[in-house]
């Protein structure tokens, strides 16, 4: 195994706000050796560990002593065959992953998974049941329906998702072909801190925001996916780890390379996989076993979401629109003033100026969201916190 080091430093910096006078708290940023790194609260692509980036940066012309670069050898090649090997074993060994579930690298995003899903996992006369809880369900409820009837299970949208159902809300369907979740919602701030019990019928998870983030029991699910750009890596790889006798449910009338069985057979190199991303997904697999594993990640994220909760529920001049028991640890969502759009907007203005960028919320629901993905440092979180203290101060 790789020995990657965290070598988080934080470095005063006297960046200014946009009304042009020098911030009085700090508005660090991390560096490392000549190179300023911003407080990347990016909500995906977002922050990579620092050591791995250097990794990367070291090995980028000469992998292994090969002469080339991963990106530039055939995937074909014993070498790059290695590391594929190496990725699926690691990923194995930090997940817990079962041997009769198979892991696959592929590409297009949780979005192709919305289709690809029910193209395969979805039996004739059978619904597939969903927990509606936000945008990312909602793109899944809309190709689950080209393919088969989909039942609403539990829905949080008379909440307008600011909370998550509860146990005596959500109905299962015993006849389900599956159960479909997201286990964090990027958007509303949201996550699921145990899975419902659906009994025997399998449960899809989409863990595209905090796989990795947490320990979790892989046998729970049928399936897991989820894209690599917020815990796993550079965005373009898309992790599936699905139970064999699932993977072979599907018709063989699907399009070949819409199958699962398809990557199950050939180790995810049917066709050219993404396999730049695929070694980067490796390093930062190395870097969570250096920290120690999902039991220290957790505890870490947890001390971050803290951090920053206890600043915004200990203030009359910020809130936090979820429900106190569906909060996210990944991405905290809140807003600032009475919700006034013109101080949220200089308080995005100003957070960017002293470097802490991705702070502006998404676009369908307005405020702020800082996303606290694993590689994002306590030191961040601080700085963050200071500058809310600071903003108040100024503003409140």
């Amino acid at each position: 195994m790789l020995t990657l080091h965290a070598c988080y430093v934080p470095v005063a910096d006297a960046s200014q706000f946009s009304n042009g006078r020098t911030a009085t708290v700090s508005s660090t940023t991390i560096a490392t050796k000549a190179t300023k790194r911003a407080h990347n609260f990016n909500a995906g692509p977002a922050a990579m560990p620092l050591p791995v980036l250097e990794k990367m940066r070291d090995e980028m012309l000469n992998y292994g002593g090969t002469g080339m670069s991963v990106m530039e050898m055939s995937h074909r090649s014993a070498e790059f065959q290695a590391i594929n090997d190496k990725v699926e074993q690691s990923l194995r060994r930090i997940l817990e992953i079962p041997e009769n579930y198979a892991v696959l690298f592929l590409q297009g995003g949780a979005s192709l998974q919305f289709a690809m899903v029910p193209m395969n996992l979805a039996a004739a006369g059978k619904p597939v049941d969903v927990l509606h809880t936000g945008a990312w369900t909602s793109k899944a409820i809309e190709e689950i329906k080209k393919v088969t009837e989909c039942h609403l299970a539990a829905s949080g949208e008379a909440q307008k998702f600011a909370r998550l159902p509860k146990a005596n809300e959500i109905s299962f369907d015993a006849n389900a072909s599956y159960v479909h979740i997201c286990t964090n919602n990027t958007i509303e701030g949201t996550q699921w801190h145990s899975v419902p019990d659906a009994a025997s019928v399998p449960i899809v998870a989409d863990m595209s925001s905090d796989i990795a983030s947490r320990p979790v029991d892989v046998k729970r699910f049928g399936m897991i996916f989820a894209g690599a750009q917020k815990n796993l890596g550079p965005s373009g790889v898309t992790v599936a780890i699905i139970r064999r006798d699932l993977a072979d449910r599907g018709s063989d009338k699907i399009g070949k390379i819409l199958q699962y069985r398809t990557f199950v057979k050939d180790k995810s190199l049917y066709n050219t996989p993404p396999t730049f991303g695929v070694y980067a997904m490796g390093l930062v697999l190395d870097w969570i076993e250096e920290q120690g594993g999902l039991a220290a990640i957790e505890k870490r994220n947890e001390a971050k979401a803290k951090l920053l909760y206890d600043v915004l529920d200990g203030s009359g001049y910020y809130k936090c629109p979820v429900d106190t028991e569906s909060r996210s640890r990944m991405n905290v969502v809140f807003r600032v003033a009475g919700e006034d759009e013109a101080v949220e907007k200089k308080f995005v203005q100003e957070a960017t100026a002293a470097g802490l960028v991705g702070i502006k919320g998404h676009r369908s629901v307005g405020g702020m969201r800082a996303s606290l993905y694993n590689a994002v440092a306590i030191e961040s979180v601080e700085a963050l916190v200071s500058f809310m203290r600071e903003f108040e101060r100024k503003n409140g």
